[in-house]
């Protein structure tokens, strides 16, 4: 049996196997892979103590200096696909290539993109093609760029753009924007963004970097096109918790209920981080922070015997 399981390769699981490896735990450590949300941004400058690293090389540099760390038994290539808690105490991971026992587990399996799943937005990823407004707003200064969504994290996408890129369009699915108000006046206030109500994207056009969109205006029955640099896909994320459903509380967003003084969850002996809970600003900074508590927390438990 193992002291501790790590599911999920981010900066999050990552941060968690450094600290549970320099406790001496016994711990293993499963993962798909390292390559986490951040690998799609052309740079990360926000990751504190790197000026600025592009998103693949920091995917690397999270497993290099995971793999220095003594006595941590790593797995990829491996996908978590239940979890279940023993009579005789403690836990059992199935994955797709076998099952293990352990005290306890850390769940840092991150969110997923929703995807508007059109011709373009595959090929034009880190192209032009973005999801995180927080990590690449930056990179379109005095550019034409859209935001897809109408939500809370398309206006936020808005507001994180507005200090850099010249012309703004905020494409919506429905007749109204279903964001703060406040925010909603504070796009409203600014003469670079214009809405489009009814407006479903069909496809996101260019050669070797995007050049435009077109959609469909749900009003004329149209389509129509959009000249731009950048497209910022704001229609929300899914948690990767499908295999804790049955045995952790999770949201109705089916995030993982966490509290974040200890990383805890519903169940003693469970901790969590980064996207795959309900904790709030979904960074790298924050999600590896939050590792490092459910490492030590996990350290704890099983210091004083469950």
């Amino acid at each position: 049996m193992y002291d501790c399981i790590i599911v999920g390769g981010g900066p999050g699981g990552v941060a968690a196997g450094v600290y549970a490896a320099r406790k001496q735990m016994k711990t293993l450590f499963v993962t798909e892979s390292f390559l986490s949300q951040s690998v799609v941004s052309a740079s990360i400058e926000n990751w504190i103590g790197t000026v600025t690293i592009p998103g693949w090389e920091f995917g690397q540099a999270l497993e290099k200096h995971l793999r220095a760390q003594e006595g941590i038994e790593i797995r990829t290539g491996e996908r978590a696909t239940g979890l279940k808690e023993l009579s005789s105490g403690g836990y059992q991971l199935i994955t797709d290539k076998g099952s293990y026992e352990t005290k306890t587990v850390i769940v840092a399996t991150g969110g997923r993109h929703r995807h508007l799943e059109v011709p373009g937005e595959e090929r034009f990823i880190g192209k032009g093609v973005v999801f995180c407004s927080t990590c690449d707003a930056p990179f379109f200064r005095a550019k034409r760029v859209a935001v897809i969504g109408s939500g809370n994290s398309a206006l936020e996408a808005v507001e994180d753009l507005l200090p850099y890129a010249d012309d703004i369009t905020l494409i919506a699915r429905g007749t109204e924007l279903k964001g703060d108000k406040v925010t909603q006046d504070k796009i409203a206030a600014s003469p670079k963004v214009r809405v489009i109500y009814s407006g479903e994207t069909a496809e996101i056009l260019g050669n070797a970097h995007v050049e435009g969109l077109r959609y469909l205006d749900k009003t004329s029955g149209e389509k129509k096109d959009i000249a731009l640099d950048g497209v910022f896909v704001e229609i929300g994320m899914v948690p990767n918790t499908e295999f804790v459903k049955d045995i952790l509380d999770l949201n109705e967003r089916g995030e993982i209920v966490l509290d974040t003084r200890n990383a805890s969850t519903s169940k003693l002996g469970i901790y969590a981080t980064g996207d795959a809970t309900d904790a709030p600003y979904k960074q790298n900074n924050i999600s590896a922070g939050l590792g490092v508590t459910a490492a030590l927390a996990a350290y704890d438990f099983v210091r004083k015997g469950g």
